[in-house]
Order: structure tokens, then sequence, then C-alpha cells
């Protein structure tokens, strides 16, 4: 019987708003979830984690605007998006930390000039 709520729901988000809806609804709902959990906790992991997850979605999204017109000729591109996002959150694989550390942050850190905050001398 849940399996069929969910099927039925399911097949209804996909005629409301196709396969975008979908894949956008997984990149955001279940990381939005973890990321106000992980506000409550004490533990800076989690908060790192989400934060980085975050950062990773704002590029990706902006990447993936500009090139809106070659994505539409990518067959299946947004069951490979929902893929990704998974890989990005799923904490068996942590795809953001790996996406920030071999790519955003070599690339833009030259940019961004000193990161850290500089001590006050008193």
């Amino acid at each position: 019987f849940f399996l069929a709520i969910c099927l039925v729901f399911t097949s209804f988000i996909y005629v409301i708003g196709g396969a975008k809806l979908i894949s956008d609804l997984v990149s955001f709902v279940y990381p939005a979830y973890m990321s106000f959990k992980a506000i409550d906790t004490n533990s800076p992991t989690d908060d790192k984690q989400w934060l980085t997850y975050w950062v990773v979605f704002g590029f990706t999204s902006i990447v993936e605007q500009c090139a809106s017109v070659l994505v539409g000729w990518i067959p299946f591109y947004f069951f490979l998006k929902i893929g990704f996002f998974t890989w990005l959150y799923h904490p068996k694989f942590m795809g953001a930390g790996v996406i920030y550390t071999q790519v955003l942050r070599p690339a833009l850190l030259p940019y961004l000039g000193k990161t850290a905050p500089e001590k006050k001398s008193s």
C-alpha cells in the first residue's frame, strides 16, 4: 500500500513538473532537512559537510543555468543529475567534499586571497 502511494505521488510530481522538478526536489529536500538538523548539533563536522554541499550545489546550479542549451542535448540528464546529487550528499561517499577539495578550492583559492582571519595583536 505504501509503495502504491509513493508511486502515485511520484507520478503526480512527474506530470506537474517533469524530471527537472524531481531532480530539483532530490537535490534540495533531503540536504535542506539535514542542514536544519546540523544547525542544532554541537558537532562542527556535519556543519562543514552541509556547508560544503551547499557551496557545490550553488556552483553546479550556476553552471547548469549557464549551460542550459547544452543540457537539453544530454540524454537522461535529469536522471544523471539525481545520481550526481545523491553522490554529493550520501554519507558513504561524501562527494561534495571531493568536488570542493579537488575542483572548486584549487580553482577559486588564488582569487580569494587570504582565507584565514588575521590574529589581532594585543
